[in-house]
């Protein structure tokens, strides 16, 4: 009888010492890029050959023949994205509000609601979609703010119905 008890003990631990190991597994196989640092950027400062300047938070964005500016925000995925300029893409239609561009590789990201969506808002959806908002609306998504367009005139018009190519730059100091 004593043996048997042993046994099971035995046959406990190896299933919880297994168990264990399944769960560690599991939440390694989660881990995201998400939490990468700005500091770790190396990714980001090749595509460009600069490292990411924080002194410039102003961006300059043409869409056609209409130039806006922005102002970013100071937070870790401004300073991946702006690691990421000059960038031209190709930005796609969504909802009659929004024109997105899904970036190859992960930014730092730090989402929450806010609530309201404004006319000119540049967000992070995720960690890889980069959003232009053109209309005002409430939403319940969460976003990574990245800035927000200083004069939103005319900007409805200049991103048109369907998919739309922008140029972000940071704006040059003068």
């Amino acid at each position: 009888m004593k043996d048997a008890f042993k046994k099971t003990c035995i046959a406990k631990q190896q299933w919880l010492t297994w168990a264990f190991s399944i769960f560690l597994l599991g939440i390694m196989a989660c881990k995201t890029d998400n939490n990468i640092p700005a500091e770790n950027s190396e990714e980001e400062v090749r595509e460009t050959g600069t490292p990411p300047s924080d002194s410039t938070s102003r961006l300059r964005i043409n869409i056609g023949s209409k130039a806006f500016t922005a102002t970013l925000v100071k937070n870790p995925t401004v300073t991946a994205f702006k690691a990421r300029l000059p960038l031209t893409v190709n930005m796609s239609e969504l909802n009659g509000n929004e024109k997105l561009y899904n970036f190859p590789s992960n930014l730092p990201s730090n989402a929450s609601n806010p609530g309201n969506i404004r006319n000119g808002d540049l967000m992070l959806y995720g960690s890889n979609v980069l959003v232009l908002f053109y209309k005002s609306f409430p939403t319940q998504y969460a976003y990574t703010r990245l800035g927000r367009i200083d004069n939103v005139s005319g900007l409805d018009a200049a991103v048109g119905a369907g998919n739309v190519t922008v140029t972000f730059e940071l704006e040059s100091k003068k």
